[in-house]
């Protein structure tokens, strides 16, 4: 999938095409891989969160408000391999 096939889907505003772009990218060409990538990272986000722990949320709303759309998508992926590293199943080469 080319930069211009995403540029296209943005401008038709075809967000399955987005989706499934997202979902070859983190499964190495399959997309059923994909998807278990993105669950387990939201899984194991959502397993730090379930003892209500201490957290920087004032690091974490001045970052929102002060760093641009850019910058957060960037943290926001690599976010995203972090936690699937932290899964213990890690099936990319780390680097983005």
């Amino acid at each position: 999938m080319s930069l211009q096939y995403l540029k296209e889907a943005v401008a038709n505003n075809d967000t399955e095409k987005l989706i499934r772009y997202v979902r070859m990218h983190f499964g190495d060409g399959d997309e059923a891989a994909g998807r278990k990538e993105i669950d387990k990272a939201w899984t194991q986000a959502l397993k730090l969160l379930l003892d209500v722990p201490e957290t920087d949320r004032e690091f974490i709303l001045e970052t929102l408000a002060e760093k641009n759309a850019a910058t957060l998508a960037h943290l926001f992926f690599h976010l995203h391999f972090y936690f699937v590293r932290r899964s213990g199943e890690w099936i990319h080469d780390g680097q983005l």
